[in-house]
């Protein structure tokens, strides 16, 4: 019988799991040729001709200012600009004549949300106001950033994801934090008060006010510290190795061997040689069973790939059949 056995399709399971890392960095951490989180001011000028290589921003990559704030604004907000809620679910009635009463307010855009909840967003659209963008590269945060781990900080004010998409700062939200793509958008300095009217939107009880300069441009230019939690998925591949209560039950061990020939190696060494003597009278009944310590897997060619050594030796079972588990992370 050959010692090789081939897996069949149900023998071999591939499972995808979701694995974190955490990460910090502050200061001049951040911009390090290992590292590479960069830092863009996207302000609102009303200029009507483009300059190119005019008001730069960025600590890594050069950028403009005037094309971050266009380019964030069309991403991530272009659905909420014109909207006083926030919410972009249509408010009209459909009668059953196939008439259609009431404003219809829907999306036109995807603007990456994080969840299906009502989303709230709010952009600042006022000449010369602006957001501040930091830009976490793909190869730290993996295929998304781990929600509710993102936390930044300047000086006193400290900024946490509600793992909902929703930067805040206490209570109050600043900002968003869009997940897959690694973007923490800092768009408000979070105040409440009884106000009312366009470019406030209500988030839960509280209700936020317009863009600070000031405090948007703090976490542009101030000392930073932002830590986070990256997520990958990692596919581990099970194979399931069956021995039946009839196979593999012959040992090539030659200490099985009595009276077998010894051959020296040349050091003073005597090895039995496999084959030679006969077996032991321990080994010929009926119930004897040989152990496994070690299981090579194998490709079509015969190619060892990867071998799995057992913990302790394990007897072959002779009425039942033997099952050995290999887990592989990919």
């Amino acid at each position: 019988m050959s010692i090789f056995k081939p897996f069949i399709t149900s023998d071999v399971i591939v499972s995808p799991f979701k694995v974190n890392k955490s990460f910090t960095f502050t200061g001049n951490e951040l911009t390090g040729s290992n590292v590479q989180i960069d830092r863009f001011f996207g302000k609102n000028i009303t200029a009507s001709l483009w300059v190119s290589g005019s008001n730069t921003t960025g600590y890594i990559t050069p950028q403009s200012s005037q094309l971050v704030y266009r380019s964030i604004k069309e991403l991530y907000y272009s659905n909420y600009i014109g909207g006083d809620d926030g919410a972009p679910a249509a408010t009209a009635s459909f009668n059953n004549d196939g008439t259609i009463t009431g404003p219809i307010y829907t999306p036109n855009y995807y603007n990456y949300l994080s969840n299906t909840l009502p989303p709230s967003r709010y952009f600042p659209t006022g000449s010369n106001e602006a957001v501040t963008v930091i830009s976490i590269p793909s190869n730290l945060f993996g295929e998304y950033l781990k929600p509710g781990s993102v936390n930044i900080s300047t000086g006193s004010i400290v900024l946490q994801d509600d793992g909902l998409g929703n930067l805040l700062q206490g209570s109050l939200k600043v900002g968003d934090v869009i997940y897959e793509h690694g973007m923490i958008i800092i768009t408000s300095n979070g105040v409440s008060g009884s106000l009312s009217g366009y470019g406030f939107v209500n988030y839960g009880d509280t209700v936020y006010g317009l863009n600070s300069f000031t405090y948007v441009n703090n976490f542009y230019n101030g000392s930073l510290t932002c830590s986070f939690e990256s997520t990958v998925t990692i596919y581990e591949t099970q194979y399931k190795c069956t021995i039946r209560e009839n196979e593999f039950n012959f040992s090539n061990n030659p200490s099985l061997l009595s009276g077998s020939i010894s051959i020296s190696n040349g050091s003073g060494s005597l090895f039995p040689q496999p084959g030679s003597g006969k077996l032991n009278d321990n080994v010929t009944g009926s119930y004897f069973s040989p152990y496994i310590t070690t299981v090579g897997l194998y490709n079509n060619n015969k190619e060892l790939l990867a071998v799995a050594k057992l913990s302790q030796p394990l007897p072959i079972s002779l009425v039942t059949d033997t099952t050995i588990l290999i887990n592989i992370d990919n």
